[in-house]
C-alpha cells in the first residue's frame, strides 16, 4: 500500500508534526479538521502503523511517527527544493530587471554575487543597474521605473516592503586630513554637534535622521549645511569635506570611493551609532515574477554567506 502514498498526505503529517494540533494544521493548510484527520488515517493505513496519538486534549507522535518524521522530513525538503527549481526553470524569465542603487556603497559585498547568480539562473533576463537621484531617492521605485532597489535603512514607508538585509557597516565621519578630529581613535555623536553636517531635502525623514541626526544625545542641535541639487554625489561632497565645510557621516566602505578626489580625507569611527544597514526594497503589492525570483536568489546567497561566515 505504501506505493499509493500521496504528497498531500505527507504534507498533512509534516504540518501536524509541527503544530501537534488538528485545528492549527487545518488552518495552515486551508483544510477542514476532518479532512486533516482523513488524510492522516489514509497515510497510516498505507504505512500499516499509527503515526499519532490522539486524545481530546493532546496530540503527540508515536515512536514510529518520530522515526518516520526524522527520515521523511529532510527528503521532503529536498523534493520541495527540486520542484521549486523545476518550476522556476519552466517559467523562464525574459526581458530586463531594473535594480536601483541608492549609492555605490549600498550593495555591500554580496550584491554582485546575487546579480551573477540571478543571471546564471535566468540568462534570458538582463539585470540593469540604475543609480537613483539623492534629490528624491524613492521616486524611480514608486514610479515603476525600477522593479526593486538597494536602499539604506531604516525605512518606514507603508507603500514599500523591506526585504533581505544586504550589508551592515560601521559608521565613520569623513573629515579633512587637517580637521581637529582627524587622527582620533573615535568621535561621539555628542562631539559631532560641534561641527556642521550635511542635510539632504527629499530623503525619508527616518532615513535622513539615522545618517544625519538633527540633535545630539543631549538634545543639543547639530548644525547642518543644506546640499543643493547638483552637488548631491560623493565627488562633490568629497571636495566640500576637504575644504572643511562640514563633517560627513558615512560608512567605512566610503574610503576608497571618496578617496578618489583631490583632497586627502581621514575617516574617524563614530562611537555610539549602530552600524548602517541596507536592504532590498520593493513596492508593496508588486507581483513581478522577475522581482520575486531575484529576491529568492538573494535570500539563498545571503543565507549561504552567513553559514560560511559562521
Amino acid at each position: 500500500m505504501w506505493e499509493a502514498i500521496e504528497l498531500r498526505e505527507l504534507r498533512v503529517f509534516l504540518t501536524l508534526a509541527e503544530e501537534l494540533h488538528f485545528g492549527r494544521t487545518a488552518e495552515r493548510l486551508r483544510l477542514t479538521p476532518s479532512r486533516v484527520s482523513q488524510s492522516l488515517r489514509g497515510l497510516e493505513d498505507k504505512l500499516g502503523a499509527t503515526l499519532v496519538h490522539r486524545t481530546s486534549r493532546r496530540v503527540s507522535l508515536t515512536s514510529f511517527g518520530e522515526r518516520f518524521l526524522a527520515e521523511v522530513a529532510p527528503v521532503n525538503a529536498e523534493l520541495a527544493a527540486v520542484l521549486e527549481r523545476a518550476h522556476g526553470t519552466a517559467r523562464s524569465l525574459e526581458g530586463v530587471l531594473r535594480l536601483g542603487l541608492f549609492s555605490g556603497l549600498v550593495g555591500g559585498p554580496r550584491l554582485v554575487e546575487i546579480v551573477d547568480a540571478f543571471s546564471a539562473r535566468h540568462p534570458e533576463c538582463r539585470v540593469e543597474i540604475v543609480q537613483v537621484s539623492w534629490d528624491d531617492p524613492l521616486a524611480l521605485l514608486r514610479g515603476g521605473e525600477v522593479e526593486l532597489m538597494a536602499c539604506w535603512l531604516p525605512l518606514e514607508q507603508p507603500d514599500l516592503v523591506v526585504g533581505p538585509v544586504l550589508t551592515r557597516q560601521p559608521r565613520v565621519a569623513a573629515v579633512a586630513e587637517d580637521h581637529p578630529i582627524a587622527g582620533r581613535a573615535g568621535v561621539s555623536l555628542e562631539e559631532l554637534a560641534d561641527y556642521a553636517i550635511p542635510r539632504f531635502d527629499g530623503w525619508p525623514r527616518e532615513l535622513h535622521e539615522a545618517f544625519f541626526p538633527s540633535t545630539a544625545p543631549s538634545d543639543r542641535p547639530i548644525p547642518s549645511v543644506r546640499i543643493p541639487v547638483g552637488e548631491r554625489n560623493l565627488f562633490e561632497l568629497t571636495h566640500r569635506v576637504g575644504r572643511r565645510e562640514f563633517v560627513f557621516p558615512t560608512v567605512v566602505s566610503a574610503d576608497p570611493v571618496m578617496g578618489l578626489g583631490q583632497y586627502d580625507l581621514a575617516y574617524v569611527p563614530i562611537t555610539g551609532m549602530a552600524p548602517a544597514r541596507s536592504a532590498l526594497i520593493w513596492r508593496r503589492g508588486d507581483r513581478d515574477p522577475k522581482r520575486r525570483a531575484f529576491i529568492g536568489i538573494a535570500r539563498d546567497v545571503l543565507k549561504a554567506a552567513k553559514r560560511t561566515a559562521a
